[in-house]
């Protein structure tokens, strides 16, 4: 409960934000082998489901603790995935690995990283200070 009686649910950021350093494990990783396989013949570049597809499966509502907040329909809260285009080029020896492409990804995946973390730490003094007082 909190201080005004009203009870509080579970908090998931941080199996959440498990998750996704999770799977941003796993990409680093494939891009780490498309990247060592840059040379050999054959080779097909990979790369993982985007981590929205986990997110897809679980519906996330809006909770509303006051009678202040906006009401959103759910198709107002919906996600969709964006299509992209497979933009692999395929060279004489049969490699689809382009390094520019593997460094923008794992540049992203820093990236995404950073943010996570960033996000975590802001949580957990946000409990922390919450519990001090």
């Amino acid at each position: 409960m909190n201080h005004n009686g009203a009870v509080v649910g579970p908090l998931y950021l941080f199996e959440l934000a498990s998750s996704q350093a999770r799977w941003l494990e796993l990409r680093q990783s494939t891009i780490a082998t498309n990247v060592a396989n840059a040379n050999t013949p054959g080779f097909k570049a990979r790369d993982v489901e985007p981590f929205n597809k986990v997110l897809d499966g679980m519906p996330v509502r809006l909770a509303t603790t006051s009678p202040a907040h906006m009401q959103l329909s759910p198709a107002e809260t919906d996600t969709h995935a964006t299509a992209k285009k497979d933009s692999w080029d395929v060279v004489h020896s049969g490699n689809s690995v382009s390094l520019e492409q593997e460094m923008i990804k794992g540049s992203d995946v820093n990236r995404d990283y950073s943010m996570n973390s960033a996000i975590v730490r802001s949580f957990n003094r946000m409990i922390m200070t919450g519990a001090k007082t």
